[in-house]
């Protein structure tokens, strides 16, 4: 038995050196002192008041170089988890080689909230909270708290801290959980953070970041560079293969056409390597500057379908409360409305923007049938109001409380009614003698709602949840075959994807004004892209324009278009047959 026992030991021991391998890394001679270069200095402070995370403490610390002058705002590196890989040495070095710019050092420490009394209970350690977590809160917190707090410190000589606050000549990184924060902090800010260190990264299965290489394929490309490492002896826990979501970040990152490099090992969850090739990330990360990082171009086929070179976000107009419902007539002039300010407005082919109803009774959906007749959802007055092509104006439906609504060619309406976010609402058709009629109950806050290209299909958006309803239309017009069909992506900080705004283009594709942005769906119900607003905000979409090629998206207080490579459907045109989807 005493042989059997040594016996399994030694294999364990052996396995056990298996797994985590010794590690040897070449050092880089900017990660050691060199004689004759001049040291910067390292400040140490304590932050405890931020707004973003309430009640956290924690000690960050400032890395000033000897190089830096106030009179010009210098660039920055900001790292979580405190000072790693020994960057004021990294940084000394590479300044004075001029392999990086003059840049300036920001080390901050995860929060924790204090317990009362540390004899008794634990701090709260808010370590994954903020640092696992999607959504802008950390980024919000380094640039509205942080990088102020710094700006308000001085050198020991005396020397104010200038930081630029363009995202070019801004870096961010980390590792493990810090990796994950500052890789969160450039997708969500790629116009503050643009070049990202990312070791032994956890994007997996804690608080989302497993979504992230899904994320990076369908949306449309940032502008940042990554420089990622990981280590084959990596863990492979309840949360998921650390190893392995590297890999699949960089080939979804490549994939997107991303500015990405890599350096893999065969290290464990640890910085030895993150140590070691620290310099030659940050040569990586600053070459080239003051050169912009820019965006690539993905291999994403949907996108490489619709958009087009050159063509981007534009502004269609601003200084509204709040924008919804827009529609396109037949020459392709796209209506609106400002609902809190009750008033409607047309955007012309030639884009200038005009008032065309200083009293819309707050209306909210738009919508023209095939002889140009324009209708409108009045909120106030609790009716659908039509404004012939003649100009005279008519109660079509009274007494209903509607949110959205679409005219098919042959003059069917439909209508969404919600009653809150808890309440079931109503969907109706409006035959063109007027006829209401009752035609699903039970979504919970019905929103938009739009037409398939042969209008078979009604798409119904369900703003409390991540789904589009899809109904067949029958021969009657009334519906059939209700069904979940299209799922949409939810927001880290949202419970819901919020859907509101719906259409098609010719081809079948699905777009969805969501909290994300423009969500692309193809006809079987699957995100394929995704278009985030220069505001990111999007309540409702149309396509407009002489050939309904522009895109044309309600965002809170402003109006954006953009030119697709696409023709949008309307339901007032003849119905067509698209192309059947792959499946």
């Amino acid at each position: 038995m005493k042989k059997i026992f040594l016996f399994l030991l030694l294999l364990s021991r052996q396995n056990l050196s298996a797994q985590n391998p010794t590690e040897n890394y070449t050092v880089d001679p900017a990660s050691e002192e060199q004689s004759g270069v001049p040291k910067g200095e390292v400040l140490k402070f304590i932050f405890d008041q931020s707004k973003i995370f309430p009640g956290t403490w924690r000690e960050y610390w400032v890395y000033v170089p000897a190089q830096y002058k106030p009179d010009k705002p210098a660039c920055v590196y900001i790292n979580q988890d405190g000072i790693q890989w020994k960057a004021p040495t990294v940084f000394d070095n590479l300044i004075h080689k001029g392999e990086m710019p003059v840049t300036i050092g920001v080390f901050v420490m995860h929060g924790k909230v204090k317990a009362q009394n540390e004899n008794e209970a634990l701090d709260r350690f808010n370590r994954s909270f903020e640092y696992d977590g999607l959504g802008d809160n950390y980024a919000r917190f380094i640039l509205d708290e942080i990088l102020p707090e710094v700006e308000k410190q001085r050198t020991s000589d005396g020397r104010i801290i200038r930081l630029s606050g363009n995202g070019n000549d801004r870096a961010i990184g980390g590792s493990s959980s810090g990796a994950v924060c500052a890789f969160t902090a450039g997708w969500e800010r790629p116009d503050a953070f643009t070049r990202i260190f990312s070791a032994i990264g956890t994007y997996v299965g804690l608080r989302g970041a497993d979504r992230y290489p899904a994320l990076i394929r369908k949306y449309e490309p940032k502008p940042l560079r990554i420089f990622l490492q990981d280590g084959s002896n990596d863990l492979n826990i309840y949360a998921g293969d650390w190893w392995m979501a590297n890999q699949t970040m960089l080939r979804a990152l490549a994939f997107s056409g991303y500015e990405v490099t890599h350096q893999w090992g065969e290290g464990g969850h640890n910085g030895k390597q993150g140590t070691a090739v620290f310099p030659e990330a940050m040569r990586y990360l600053w070459k080239d500057w003051p050169k912009p990082v820019k965006a690539g171009k993905s291999q994403n086929q949907l996108l490489s379908d619709i958009l087009i070179d050159g063509q981007n976000w534009e502004l269609a107009g601003e200084g509204y409360k709040f924008t919804e419902g827009p529609s396109a007539n037949q020459s392709g002039e796209v209506f609106f409305q400002d609902i809190p300010n009750s008033k409607t407005y047309k955007i012309g082919l030639d884009k200038k923007v005009e008032i065309i109803n200083q009293i819309s009774q707050n209306a909210c959906g738009t919508e023209f049938d095939k002889v140009g007749n324009r209708y409108e959802v009045a909120k106030k007055t609790l009716s659908i109001v039509k404004h012939g092509a003649d100009s005279k104006k008519q109660d079509f439906a009274k007494n209903i409380s509607a949110n959205d609504l679409t005219i098919a060619h042959n003059g069917n309406m439909y209508v969404t009614a919600p009653d809150g976010k808890e309440k079931p609402s109503v969907l109706y058709l409006i035959r063109p003698d007027g006829e209401k009629i009752e035609i699903d109950k039970g979504l919970l806050f019905a929103n938009g709602l739009a037409l398939s290209p042969d209008q078979t299909l009604l798409y119904v958006t369900e703003s409390t949840s991540h789904w589009i309803w899809a109904y067949q239309i029958l021969a009657d017009g009334t519906l059939g075959h209700k069904q979940k069909f299209g799922w949409l992506h939810v927001g880290d900080s949202e419970e819901n994807a919020w859907a509101d705004g719906i259409t098609c283009d010719r081809n079948g594709r699905i777009y969805v004004a969501t909290s994300s942005g423009i969500q692309i769906l193809d006809q079987t119900g699957r995100v394929n892209a995704i278009l985030p607003t220069p505001n990111g905000s999007a309540s409702n979409v149309a396509f407009g324009g002489k050939d309904f090629d522009t895109m044309y998206v309600t965002a809170n207080d402003k109006v954006y278009c953009r030119k697709l490579n696409i023709h949008g459907a309307n339901g007032w045109d003849k119905p067509n047959k698209p192309v059947a989807p792959k499946l």
